[in-house]
Formats: C-alpha cells, structure tokens, sequence
C-alpha cells in the first residue's frame, strides 16, 4: 500500500491473485449481505470460505464486524453454488462508519471484477421514509440519492484507475432495469407480491440514526429508505462496467413526527431481518438461477 487510503490496481490483483490460487471457483455473481442478512452465504454449496483478515490487500473488520460475526454473520467470503451458479458471498460489509476510508469500503468490489464477477446483488437494512410501506416489507431498489457522494466523499476520488473504467462514469440507470423486472415476477409466482415495494434509497453516514428535521427533509426530496451503506459500492460497480441489483429489507419506520414517542435501535433491525431473512434467500436464489450468466469453473 502506498498510503493509508491510497490503494492501486496491484493491490486488488494481489487480493484476486490469492483467491484465485485458493478456490477452483470462479464467480460471475457477488452478494453482499447487508444486516443480519448472512444467511443467505449459508444456502451456497460445495462451499470455500474465507476471513477477510486472512486475504493478503483486504480490508480488515473493524470491532462492529467482529460483534456481528458472533452471530455467524460477518467477516468472510464464501464461494460456492447456488443453483448451479458460481457465486462470492460477502458475510459482512465494510462500513464508512466504522472509520475505514471509502476505498477499503469498496476494495471487495473491485477485487469481484477481477474475479470475472459481471453482476453485483446488493442487500441492506433500511428505515422506511415512505408512509405506504411497513416494516418486513422488501424494496427492490430503482435508484440512489449518495449523500455523502453529493458532499465529496466518493471512492472515484484520485487519479482514475482507467483498467476499470471511465473517469465520469455515469450513473443513471445503474440499478438494472431486466433484473428488476425479473424479480417482480419471481415475486408473484412465489405469492409474496403483497410487500414487495420499489423504490429510491438515501445513504447517509451514520452511524446514528437520523433526527427528525433530516428525516423530513430527506422525506420531501423523494427517498423512500434510508440506510447507511450500498451507495459506494453501487458507484464502483457500475464504474467497473457491472450489472446491479439492489435489495433494501425495510426494518423500521424512520420518525418524521415530534409528537411520535417511538425510536428505533439496532436490535429491532436484526429482529425484522431474521423474520425476513428466508424469503430474502429465496428471492435471491431464484434470481441468481434465472440469470444467463457462463458458468464455468478453473
């Protein structure tokens, strides 16, 4: 490394490098489990997996991703199958919260490309913003408002690594239509239609939830969920030429009312992402199997 946040193209090979020599998989689909979404890395078969401290170049978690993978759910890569895919699994994300810096956020993704990952599936836990939804619903996710992206905080900062794409990439339409669509139908022929939303999702910092003076604000321009991740890892996807797909689990109401005596915590969220998590697995695993993707393995 070249700095603490300077991070170059041998970097993420030297990262790619050592997976590939370690696993005969070779993934074309990369899941990043958001909140107490992990289990969906436990439906992979013929598993690999591995500890992020363990791969030369990874970010390392942080104390919040050694506190989660107590519950078995952060802090590794897991190839594997999923209905006959090759996938990578994320079991805990890097958060900018936790004080890594935006390229350590999104180090993995670019590791992925180098991987030959085409498409990135991304899940969160989000708040609900908006006044028809409630919380286990699932929002698939049309677009993104990058708050801190908007304030200057961006992982494309810097000299631009040309390898993996454009200096301006552009982001509308970064969320992908087909997929999408795709998922609305599996949606309706699985019979779970009734609490599948869509819509535009808000980052924010973190790590405390938002007061209520923010929480309207970002009500009145349009956010439908609120979370405090995804957006920098959607940006380098999309940068790296990417398809994406985005999944917010809403799992609590977002308070927009003085009057209102509830408060969310973090616990409530794992509650609902527990509740949830099955048909989240099943969401996605169909998804993944109707994917035209070449699969092939080393």
């Amino acid at each position: 490394m070249h700095s603490k946040d300077q991070i170059c193209y041998e970097d993420y090979q030297q990262s790619a490098d050592w997976l590939l020599s370690q696993t005969q998989h070779r993934p074309k689909v990369a899941i990043i489990c958001g909140s107490g979404l992990g289990l969906l890395a436990d439906a992979l078969k013929c598993q690999d997996s591995f500890k992020y401290g363990d791969i030369p170049g990874f970010p390392q978690s942080t104390v919040h991703a050694i506190a989660s993978s107590v519950q078995g759910h952060a802090g590794r890569l897991v190839f594997g199958e999923l209905k006959g895919k090759t996938c990578v699994c994320m079991q805990g994300r890097f958060h900018m919260y936790e004080g890594h810096s935006l390229c350590k956020v999104t180090f993995p993704i670019r590791v992925f490309k180098l991987l030959g990952v085409e498409t990135l599936i991304v899940t969160n836990a989000a708040g609900s913003l908006n006044d028809t939804y409630h919380c286990g619903d699932i929002m698939v996710i049309k677009d993104h408002i990058n708050l801190p992206g908007l304030a200057g905080l961006n992982p494309l900062n810097g000299p631009n690594e040309e390898k993996f794409g454009p200096r301006f990439p552009p982001m509308s339409g970064v969320y992908d239509k087909h997929l999408r669509r795709m998922a609305f139908d599996i949606c309706k022929s699985l019979g779970f239609a009734q609490f599948v939303q869509e819509g535009v999702y808000c980052m924010v910092g973190g790590p405390n939830f938002e007061s209520i003076a923010e929480a309207r604000l970002l009500h009145r321009l349009g956010v439908d969920a609120v979370g405090m991740s995804t957006a920098p890892e959607v940006l380098v996807a999309g940068h790296c030429g990417m398809r994406v797909f985005g999944l917010s689990l809403i799992t609590n109401k977002v308070v927009k009312s003085y009057e209102d005596t509830e408060s969310v915590n973090h616990e409530s969220v794992l509650e609902v992402s527990k509740m949830r998590s099955e048909t989240l697995q099943t969401l996605v695993t169909e998804l993944v199997s109707r994917m035209d993707i070449n699969n092939n393995t080393a």
